[in-house]
């Protein structure tokens, strides 16, 4: 049974059960009164049908758009006109949670014992009443919590959205004036691409990506993305990270690449075929400045879904209580506008002060709040957590269940280095006046990845940067001589940090995937490569399991 199917099935059992007061908190108020108002008048749901009686501040009691003689606009007025009405009726009362205190606001107390005073009545009225609270904001008095029933009001389905879209396109098609060039799985994507968002969010989505260029196409999960972006900058916890990095642009890693390209699409309708449940994440660990933070950025293209950064830092507060709150509202949040990727890197420093007692074990309960979550998570928030100092983390967060995979990043292998030194210097040497006399070729890439044995992919970056300026501060084209120099000059950091390597790879080598393929990683037994940097590469860590 669908959701939405279910959601009305326990909103019809709550009525005909007589709850007197329901409280269904959303943005959604059309959304909500168009179901209640099929329900209302649905005998075979509902058993008997009623009437949907609204009320504002604005405008007061309205039935069928129609306003109530006399003056309703007032709460307590609203609340008399239910208590004396005699038809069966569904009361739909707007922002009511202005009366019930908050933020700075001092509760209405007489409003609350009338609310009270009116639950038995509801309950043993002759005719079937209920009061639905409707508001964007979920607000309860300590008073009422026990005679207000929390109903849960989920964003948009993907059949809901789905249809909004297939709308949409007929009526385009029928004016011949939009380009519709969509596949089945590519109007899918596109449609997963905008769950989390409301109906009228999604629907103003669609039409903004036709009308921007005339056509409807699967580039246009961009416009979608850019929709959900809007919400999370609202958040002021989750950080959306428009990445413009792809998985050609890090070299190296393969087997870590391989295992994401077979998940890529698992949040997809398709995979029920296989009985797949969407990936959990992965934890990505290893040697600083090997690519970890890169490759989190570049799942994020390669899956064309949103990627939220998310700085534990800004989840805790001064204010008690307030820290466990930021931590709900940033993983509802990321669930909201799932498919997403939720990104938490250096994890470990996030976590760091989970054993200490002087914060009052609000970093514990932080810890195991998130813990729970991902362990019981069903929305397809995939999480990539990145951290450099594995020994510092709790081994809860280790064990199967809460990520997929355990992935070790190890200094670069040479063939790994070729590759590193081919991105950045592709990306780089644009202008022919300063490429003029180095070549970007195999020579040349093998030579210098030759003479940085031990360097992190940062570093090498670094070489290239460097090697740039010395051309730049002579006015003149950049040679092989430059690179070779700063190579040459560089002290790097599997020198100068060489037994926290070493810890990190004996900690990898038996309880993490190697990122690195098997065929790149015996290229230092074979070669004898190692012994140069006094045996940091003697064992890399990882095992090795090729995917």
């Amino acid at each position: 049974m669908e959701k939405k199917q279910v959601r009305e099935r326990l909103m019809a059992n709550l009525f005909k059960a007589r709850f007197p007061f329901l409280y269904i908190s959303t943005w959604e108020e059309e959304r909500v009164l168009s179901l209640i108002y099929s329900m209302a008048s649905n005998q075979e749901l509902i058993k008997t049908s009623r009437k949907v009686i609204t009320w504002k501040i604005t405008t007061g009691i309205e039935e069928a758009g129609v306003k109530a003689k006399g003056d309703t606009k007032s709460a307590l007025k609203a609340l008399e006109f239910v208590e004396n009405y005699q038809e069966p009726a569904i009361f739909v009362l707007h922002d009511f949670h202005i009366y019930f205190g908050g933020e700075g606001r001092t509760p209405d107390h007489q409003i609350i014992r009338k609310l009270r005073d009116i639950s038995l009545s509801l309950k043993r009225s002759p005719n079937p009443k209920n009061v639905v609270f409707l508001s964007p904001i979920l607000r309860l008095p300590h008073d009422l919590e026990k005679d207000i029933t929390i109903v849960d009001f989920d964003l948009p389905s993907f059949n809901e959205i789905k249809q909004i879209l297939d709308d949409l396109i007929q009526v385009n098609k029928q004016t011949g004036r939009i380009e519709i060039k969509l596949t089945e799985e590519e109007k899918e994507k596109l449609v997963k691409a905008a769950q989390g968002l409301t109906l009228s969010e999604a629907e103003n989505a669609f039409a903004r990506a036709m009308v921007e260029d005339g056509r409807l196409s699967i580039h246009d999960v961009e416009v979608i993305l850019e929709e959900k972006e809007q919400i999370i900058k609202k958040t002021e916890i989750l950080e959306f990270v428009n990445s413009r990095l792809n998985m050609d642009d890090i070299g190296g890693l393969e087997n870590l690449k391989r295992w994401l390209r077979k998940r890529n699409k698992s949040w997809l309708e398709s995979t029920q075929k296989y009985g797949l449940p969407a990936p959990k994440g992965v934890l990505i660990t290893g040697v600083p400045g090997c690519g970890k933070s890169l490759i989190s950025k570049a799942i994020s293209a390669m899956w064309q879904l949103p990627l939220l950064r998310l700085d534990i830092g800004k989840v805790f507060s001064g204010i008690v209580g307030s820290s466990e709150e930021n931590m709900r509202k940033a993983i509802q949040t990321a669930e909201a506008i799932s498919p997403s990727i939720l990104w938490i890197d250096e994890i470990e420093k996030g976590f760091s002060g989970m054993n200490s007692s002087g914060d009052g074990g609000t970093a514990s309960r932080i810890f195991g709040q998130f813990l729970t979550w991902m362990q019981e998570k069903e929305k397809p928030v995939f999480v990539i957590a990145t951290a450099n100092n594995i020994s510092s983390l709790p081994t809860e967060l280790l064990r199967k269940g809460r990520f997929d995979e355990i992935f070790f990043v190890d200094l670069p292998t040479h063939r790994e280095r070729v590759e590193i030194f081919r991105v950045h210097l592709k990306r780089r040497l644009k202008d022919p006046n300063v490429a003029r006399d180095f070549q970007i070729n195999d020579d040349n890439l093998h030579y210098l990845a030759g003479l940085t044995e031990g360097f992190v992919g940062a570093e090498i970056e670094q070489v290239v940067i460097n090697g740039l300026f010395e051309a730049f501060y002579e006015e003149r084209s950049v040679t092989l001589l430059d690179f070779e120099k700063i190579c040459k000059q560089f002290i790097p950091l599997s020198v100068t940090q060489a037994e926290q390597i070493k810890g990190i790879r004996d900690w990898a080598n038996v309880r993490a995937v190697a990122a690195t393929p098997r065929e790149d990683r015996e290229e230092y037994s074979e070669s004898g490569e190692a012994e140069d940097i006094s045996d940091i590469i003697a064992s890399r860590g990882g095992r090795t399991i090729d995917f």
